[in-house]
């Protein structure tokens, strides 16, 4: 109760002086003919234009917020962070020489494409089937060579990735007609292989709710460049009876 009134006492004696002084000012106006409105308006510090500080304020908030989300939602989205993305691999394999220029099939890396959700990485006895006596000595291969002798597996680095909260087979694709070349591009044009697709969830969806554009027959799912002909119309499976899923749990498992 003591400190409670003392600072009232405080206050009191630090504010009387000022309204004197406030008063003594407005007797000095008065007499000049000043009215008292006038004369409190002139006595105060700022200008009344700084009432709206806070509203200002408010807006550039609200604007700048806005910004903000806006500018992650389109640069943080997978078509800004995942398309180019062309990590460097442990050992410089050319997909543009061997899918393109060689025509090796993607099944005879990708052994289990058509069996599995994963596509798998070749083993080094993959490799080795080849360069044990192609480019045996290449100074490029040194790695792969490295592998075989140690039986430590090259280090590739995933070009292509999904968050562990979504489920996707590679094989059910495959089997009902997508090919390769619909999710991974022209890969026998690539040196490196790099992110062409925006791999999201509202890019597959397109796919899913129509998927008639990207089904070829089963026979071409590894065919880069191509093309549908009428004739190819009684081998291709009919998109109406496919249903893919657009529920949730079809990918979230």
């Amino acid at each position: 109760m003591r400190v409670r009134v003392d600072l009232r006492f405080a206050c009191a004696r630090s504010i009387r002086p000022l309204e004197r002084s406030a008063d003594v000012l407005y007797k000095g106006r008065r007499s000049a003919g000043v009215p008292r409105q006038r004369a409190v308006h002139e006595m105060q510090i700022f200008p009344r234009t700084l009432n709206l500080l806070p509203l200002v304020g408010a807006l550039v908030a609200a604007g700048g917020g806005a910004a903000t989300v806006f500018a992650f939602w389109y640069w943080a989205s997978p078509k800004h962070q995942q398309v180019g993305y062309a990590p460097e691999q442990p050992i410089a394999f050319s997909h543009r020489l061997h899918a393109g220029e060689l025509g090796i099939d993607c099944r005879y890396c990708h052994a289990n494409v058509e069996r599995s959700a994963e596509a798998m990485v070749p083993s080094t006895q993959t490799c080795m089937g080849c360069h044990a006596v192609v480019k045996a000595d290449s100074p490029l291969l040194e790695p792969l060579r490295r592998s075989w002798q140690t039986g430590e597996p090259v280090r590739w680095v995933r070009v292509h990735k999904l968050t562990d909260t979504v489920f996707f087979d590679h094989s059910a694709h495959l089997a009902v007609g997508i090919g390769c070349e619909s999710c991974h591009g022209r890969v026998d044009h690539m040196e490196v292989v790099r992110v062409v697709e925006p791999i999201a969830m509202q890019w597959c969806l397109q796919c899913h709710r129509d998927p008639a554009p990207a089904l070829r027959p089963r026979d071409a799912v590894t065919r880069m460049g191509y093309v549908r002909t009428e004739a190819d119309a009684p081998r291709i499976a009919d998109a109406s009876r496919l249903q893919p899923p657009q529920h949730c749990s079809g990918c979230h498992r």
